[in-house]
């Protein structure tokens, strides 16, 4: 079951906080504490990537009640990947893939869209199952779409004020597809589930 974008930020900020102890107790550029670059929630944990004082960048795995199960430094290859950031969150753009935690049936996640881009999030589904989206905006207007795995529309362009749940008819890699069309950066939160 996915949570739900008032649940993610209620355990976030343990998860949040347990990193960031951590990141003090290994030393972590001398001790200082990390900024968030971003954050990934699902029912039973959350990846939070951590950037300290000396602009390393940490892979934090972390219960949601804020016990760290692990906690490692990004190799520089990886690293290439945390774009530059907006109110603290990665911009994407480009395709992503929606992998969940094991044993998890979705997850939540934060970040930032430029003006006049997209990003679409592939998700390995089957032909009969429920997917369910929810696309929570803060300071601006958003807009998605569902592609199919033939590359046909499941739902065409709609606000991200509402959410989806539907059944579907094919196999394979669904996209949702979400744009921003304004003239501003969009800081975003997308709920991903399938059941």
């Amino acid at each position: 079951m996915t949570p739900t974008l008032l649940q993610s930020a209620e355990v976030g900020q343990a998860a949040i906080d347990g990193c960031i102890d951590q990141l003090r107790v290994v030393g972590g550029a001398d001790g200082q504490s990390g900024t968030v670059l971003s954050r990934e929630y699902s029912e039973a944990n959350s990846l939070v990537m951590l950037q300290d004082s000396g602009d390393t960048i940490w892979r934090c795995l972390v219960a949601n009640d804020g016990v760290v199960a692990e906690l490692s430094v990004v190799d520089g290859s990886a690293a290439s990947d945390v774009m530059a950031l907006s109110d603290g969150l990665p911009i994407v753009s480009g395709d992503r893939r929606v992998q969940f935690a094991s044993g998890e049936s979705g997850t939540v996640m934060s970040t930032t869209l430029n003006p006049e881009t997209s990003v679409r999030y592939l998700l390995g589904a089957a032909d009969g199952q429920f997917l369910r989206v929810d696309v929570g905006s803060r300071g601006g207007a958003l807009d998605y779409k569902i592609f199919n795995p033939d590359g046909s529309l499941l739902l065409d362009l709609i606000s991200s004020d509402t959410p989806y749940q539907g059944q579907l008819w094919q196999s394979g890699d669904h996209v949702v597809e979400v744009v921003n069309a304004g003239a501003q950066p969009v800081t975003f939160d997308i709920g991903i589930g399938i059941e």
